[in-house]
């Protein structure tokens, strides 16, 4: 039987993640996921391919109310109340221009001071009244939207295909150091199974009350090098190093899958995976 084990979220891209035992699922993710995310001078969005220290930033939900905070204590936490009546500003995603809420100065002095950055960057949210599209040549329908994620709804990936990978890391290495838990890939939904990769395979599952569509693999970058407790990259490069040796293919190296919800509905940790339709 295959089954969720874990839910996740990431209020604020390229920050830490938040476990959850229920999710609502939107049309565009799973409710509260990726709604913000740091920009630089420019608009342009930041994430940890450039700076990985943005992974130290830990994020909790207290209600309405985001809380930030880094391990090292040198910085107290900030207590962050989200606006959609702020200053709206241009922003651009990967290929997407859009337009987005600025959420103040207090919280980019915070960021600034708490990773020792020299460059200020703005936290925005995603504003309701420009929704961005899934790119056309994998969504399933023509008004599919997406949030600040990278470009689909939700990143689904497999226990057993983690277990994979990490038994061809301890082939490679003696120590234990290249272990790697699930995080390093920022999935959305994870599921628990003995095979390998079989997701490969699907075409649409039903979980709880939501239909998802699998719609592309997702390639992998050097985010999955970083450490999310320290922000540190992995002199090796691994994982990529060694899951480019099996998982190389045109469009990337390869690794969970992409998935769009056909409906709104709730999921939760322990939902059994109903496979609808095979590739």
């Amino acid at each position: 039987m295959i089954k969720v084990c874990h839910l996740f979220i990431y209020p604020i891209k390229a920050c830490q993640t938040i476990a959850i035992n229920e999710a609502v699922v939107t049309l565009k993710g799973l409710a509260g996921d990726r709604q913000f995310m740091w920009i630089d001078s420019t608009g342009q969005f930041v994430t940890q391919r450039t700076y990985p220290q943005l992974a130290q930033v830990q994020v909790q939900q207290l209600g309405k109310t985001l809380k930030l905070s880094v391990e090292t204590g040198e910085i107290q936490p900030l207590e962050l109340e989200p606006t959609l009546t702020g200053r709206a500003i241009p922003v651009k995603i990967w290929r997407d221009d859009t337009v987005a809420i600025d959420q103040g100065d207090q919280v980019a002095e915070w960021l600034k001071n708490a990773l020792k950055l020299e460059e200020t960057f703005r936290l925005v949210q995603q504003s309701p009244d420009y929704p961005r599209l899934v790119d056309p040549n994998y969504a399933v329908k023509s008004d599919n939207h997406v949030s600040f994620a990278d470009g689909y709804p939700c990143l689904l990936t497999n226990t057993a295909s983690l277990d994979d990978l990490n038994r061809r890391l301890a082939e490679n290495y003696s120590d234990s150091q290249q272990q790697i838990s699930m995080n390093r890939f920022r999935p959305n939904i994870v599921i628990e199974s003995d095979q390998p990769f079989i997701e490969d395979s699907w075409k649409s599952i039903l979980i709880g009350e939501v239909y998802f569509d699998l719609v592309k693999p997702c390639s992998r970058c050097i985010v999955t090098t970083t450490d999310h407790k320290s922000g540190e990259r992995n002199e090796l490069k691994e994982p990529l190093k060694t899951l480019a040796t099996f998982r190389q293919q045109p469009r990337g190296v390869m690794f969970g899958f992409n998935t769009i919800p056909r409906n709104t509905g709730k999921i939760q940790v322990g939902d059994c995976i109903e496979v609808v339709e095979t590739q």
